[in-house]
């Protein structure tokens, strides 16, 4: 098992994870993401979401004519 900082945490499959309302998830991946964030919309696995979301561009200042 492996925690990231800030991330899901990295577990070697294949994996079952019950969740809050006693479903059994089951991933046969060899390594399987679980998300410690609860932001991923694919829960219990990650998909990412914990990461920052960056602007390619920042605003401009004068937003108002």
């Amino acid at each position: 098992m492996i925690v990231e900082h800030h991330g899901p945490v990295l577990v070697e499959g294949p994996v079952e994870i019950m969740v809050d309302d006693g479903k059994v998830m089951r991933s046969d991946r060899f390594m399987v993401a679980v998300c410690t964030c609860r932001r991923s919309r694919t829960y219990p696995w990650c998909d990412t979401s914990h990461r920052r979301r960056e602007r390619t561009n920042p605003p401009t200042e004068d937003r108002n004519p």
